[in-house]
Order: C-alpha cells, then sequence, then structure tokens
C-alpha cells in the first residue's frame, strides 16, 4: 500500500511539476543513432542508415549531410533546403523518424515494472524515468543507485524523489544506469501471527514490524523480543521503538504465565 500511494504522488508530482510544462528540443540526434529519410512522392531520395562517427549521413542526390546534433525536425529541413538548392526538387516535403536510439539514452534495470533502454528525447530526472518504466516492483528497494557514464555511484531514496526538492531528484545524462536491487528484508518467527520475511519500509521500527507480521499471538509477548543483527544477538528486552535494519531477525517469545 506505501508502494502504492508513493507511485500515486509520484505521477502527481511528475504532472504538475514545472518541468512539465515546459516545451523541449526534441531527441537530439548523435552517432549510430539508426534514422529514416523518407520523401514525399520519391522512394529513389530516402535512405535508411546509421549515423556515421563523424556525424554525418549521405543522402541520395544531395551526398553528405551533417545530422548528430540535429533533431528530426531540423534534419529534415536542411535536407529540404539542399535538395532545393541543388535544384533537384522544387517544394520537397522530407521526413526523417529515428529507427533505433543509441546515442542519447539511459539504462533501467533490477527490480523494475520495464526494464530496457529508454531513450532522452528531452531533459529527463530520474523520478520520470521510473515512471516510463513502470515503477519499483513491490519486491524492489526503497531506493535506486544511479550510476553515471563515469563510473560514479549515487543512491538516491525514492520517497525523497517523490516529496523533495529538486536537488534530490537528479537530471539524466546518456549513458546513465538506474537499478533498482531487491527491498532490504528482516525476518519475523516465534510467537507471531504471521511469521515470514518482509520488505523493511523507510522509518520502520519494531513495534511497527512486529504489527506488520500480524502482531504477537495470545502466547506471546511484546515484553519478552528478541532482535538478531549482523549475526550478533542483542538483548531479549528490545526497545520496540528503535529502527529495524536490514537483515534483522526478530523473534517473539512465549508469555511467562
Amino acid at each position: 500500500m506505501r508502494r502504492l500511494m508513493l507511485f500515486i504522488a509520484a505521477l502527481f508530482a511528475v504532472a504538475t511539476s514545472p518541468a512539465a510544462a515546459q516545451t523541449t528540443r526534441g531527441y537530439v540526434l548523435g552517432v549510430d543513432d539508426a534514422i529514416v529519410v523518407s520523401v514525399y512522392g520519391q522512394p529513389d531520395a530516402g535512405t535508411t542508415q546509421r549515423i556515421k562517427a563523424d556525424g554525418s549521413i549521405v543522402v541520395p542526390l544531395i551526398g553528405k549531410v551533417e545530422a548528430a546534433g540535429e533533431t528530426v525536425l531540423s534534419l529534415a529541413s536542411t535536407i529540404e533546403k539542399k535538395f532545393v538548392a541543388g535544384g533537384f526538387f522544387k517544394a520537397p516535403v522530407v521526413n526523417v523518424e529515428i529507427g533505433t536510439y543509441v546515442s542519447r539514452t539511459v539504462n533501467v534495470a533490477g527490480k523494475i515494472t520495464q526494464p530496457g533502454v529508454y531513450p532522452l528525447d528531452r531533459t529527463y530526472r530520474v523520478l520520470e524515468v521510473l515512471l516510463k518504466a513502470g515503477w519499483v516492483k513491490d519486491a524492489g528497494a526503497n531506493y535506486v543507485y544511479l550510476r553515471r557514464a563515469d563510473g560514479k555511484e549515487q543512491r538516491l531514496e525514492t520517497e525523497a524523489l517523490v516529496r523533495g526538492s529538486a536537488d534530490k531528484d537528479p537530471v539524466l545524462a546518456p549513458g546513465d544506469t538506474l537499478y533498482v536491487p531487491d527491498a532490504d528484508m528482516f525476518y519475523v518467527y516465534g510467537q507471531i501471527n504471521r511469521p515470514g520475511t518482509f520488505p523493511v519500509l523507510p522509518g520502520m521500527s519494531v513495534r511497527q514490524a512486529i504489527a506488520i507480521a500480524g502482531g504477537v499471538t495470545a502466547s506471546g509477548s511484546d515484553r519478552k523480543v528478541g532482535l538478531y543483527r549482523a549475526g550478533a544477538k542483542e538483548k531479549d528486552e528490545v526497545d520496540l521503538d528503535q529502527p529495524i535494519q536490514k537483515n534483522d531477525v526478530i523473534v517473539v517469545k512465549e508469555r511467562l504465565f
């Protein structure tokens, strides 16, 4: 339920953000992007090819055209002007489409609904791409790792992405990778109504963890709770208001009659 509420809040945050209302230039073409150039009524004047290492393509009749750094609209306009300047057509209608995005993309992996490669056809922040990818799965962590193309890595809390300021939600760059790991888990057994393994939620206390596991049985006592952390056993009577940590093991013992 908490993850669903965060997802709804994320949708609202993106929809109402100033950036969502801004017009954008569109995807900027780059080396190795595959494009399709077509000329209305002139099938032999079109071409399908990848942008070369020098940023150019070769168009029938007019030859080499610089494509890297252009959008599909600006490249189409450039080709039209070259056709007219060369005396080939008076008023050509040129269309340029992207066949494969390669040069300006981000990778999304891990416990995400739709992992894959996403084009940066405009300026995107982390939250927007997570939403495009269908948001974090229930089995995913409450944080995401952002690894930049230069190898630097940053951990971002999903709740901060949704509810925090813009500086908590970085702008993505070509070659970035977003990775959502498995959720941090804790374990509960003993005199508990629903023993098992559960995800750690932000700010969760031992008391809340016991409640999520269904509470103590009639034979159990919340005053006799053991906690194993990092392989070491803590005192049997723990502070129920202390925060849960990854891989904590909670043991609810029988009450003394």
